[in-house]
């Protein structure tokens, strides 16, 4: 009777263990890592699609913040018809720092966990959303130039992410764009016409932009405006 009970103990603690497999071995549901928020503020919405579960959500406040800062302001500034709808997407996927096509900006994650005070990515991209230059606009270097000088004048914080134009050295060229581009386009203002920037940006959208644009709003080519500009670049 003894070994008996002894089975029967046994093959009830072999099928508890059984049964406790079983349930460790179903599907666990995980909560998806994807928010999605819709903001308006006036005239404006901005759709903030988060893909990535350890985002920062105080840096997330802070780019919704810088939006509705900036966007409204360059809207106002440079393209009074810009879309009022943009969307902004956190991609783990995406390799870059930011991207923008149409009315949505994809940003990655990594660039912002090892550079969370550089804000002024938004700045920078949502001018892209203002631009809305058709294909075969003009240069891409002045697309990207202008972008930055854009951050430059606009920034809500570049100084807190280390971020300022390019110094000048006699190794560059105008159409190296981003900050260097910028950086001669902040002296082409200050030493011929400050609406000038606002002048290319609104040829650039409509399909005007032509090499001689220079010549005609500042009497000289690009290439006397660079060589000049080299001889004394200081702001």
């Amino acid at each position: 009777m003894k070994a008996i009970r002894l089975l029967i103990l046994c093959t009830g603690l072999f099928f508890h263990a059984c049964a406790h497999d079983s349930s460790t071995a179903a599907p666990i549901a995980v909560a998806s890592a994807v928010t999605t928020d819709s903001i308006t503020r006036g005239d404006y919405t901005l759709v903030f699609i988060n893909q990535s579960p350890t985002f920062d959500l105080q840096l997330k406040e802070r780019m919704i913040n810088t939006f509705f800062t900036i966007y409204p302001v360059l809207v106002n500034a440079y393209n009074p018809d810009a879309r009022k709808k943009v969307t902004f997407v956190i991609d783990p996927s995406y390799t870059g720092v930011a991207a923008t096509s149409g009315g949505r900006v994809v940003y990655s994650p990594e660039w912002f966990r090892q550079h969370p005070g550089d804000i002024d990515v938004v700045t920078h991209e949502v001018m892209h959303v203002v631009q809305s230059y058709p294909g075969g606009a003009g240069p891409g270097w002045l697309t990207e130039g202008i972008a930055d000088y854009v951050r430059y004048r606009y920034g809500v914080d570049n100084a807190g992410a280390g971020w300022s134009l390019t110094e000048f050295n006699p190794s560059q060229r105008y159409d190296n764009s981003y900050r260097i581009t910028a950086r001669f386009l902040v002296w082409l203002e200050k030493n011929f016409s400050d609406k000038l920037v606002k002048i290319l940006d609104d040829h650039m959208r409509r399909k005007t932009y032509s090499p001689g644009i220079w010549q005609s709003q500042t009497g000289k080519s690009l290439d006397a405006l660079w060589h000049d500009y080299a001889s004394r670049p200081a702001l």
